[in-house]
């Protein structure tokens, strides 16, 4: 242990993490990240993983922060990526938070557009990647018997026959 303060909140890449979790999974709750990237990164930052996040120097923060910002140039290989072979430049590039979630409703929106199976599906709520739909992916559906015929009784029919 290093003989800084434990810190039980640690903020990396604008994220909030418990300093009780390893290091490996408080970097993994960066939206964009798995636990591929963020064992690659520390292994390229230098951090121990198995670390509690809480005990780590502000100087290994930002080391983290610094080759998640840029992988490339840091010798992270393409395949870790996720957004490979990007349709507007071409690159391999590595996306998170905001822009990962702004470029996938932009995908699915294209999709949509130029109607494509996958946009089809998209745009009216149905399974898109070839899951079976007969029993499952109901939610958000008319199912069964409507409660409000369930409620309807008629008058008379309270007692006897």
């Amino acid at each position: 242990m290093s003989s800084q303060e434990f810190r039980h909140i640690v903020r990396i890449m604008g994220t909030d993490s418990p300093g009780t979790l390893k290091t490996s999974y408080a970097v993994k709750q960066v939206r964009g990240i798995n636990m591929s990237m963020s064992n690659a990164v520390l292994k390229k930052a230098g951090v121990n993983p198995d670390l509690r996040v809480g005990f780590i120097t502000d100087s290994d923060i930002s080391k983290i922060e610094d080759v998640i910002r840029d992988p490339a140039k840091h010798g992270i290989p393409g395949w870790l990526y996720n957004r490979q072979k990007d349709s507007e430049t071409g690159n391999d590039v590595h996306l998170l938070s905001a822009e990962l979630i702004f470029k996938v409703k932009t995908d699915i929106d294209q999709a949509k557009e130029i109607r494509s199976w996958r946009g089809y599906r998209h745009a009216y709520s149905l399974k898109v990647r070839g899951q079976r739909t007969k029993c499952t992916g109901r939610a958000g559906k008319a199912l069964g018997v409507k409660k409000k015929t369930l409620q309807q009784k008629p008058s008379g029919a309270v007692g006897g026959k």
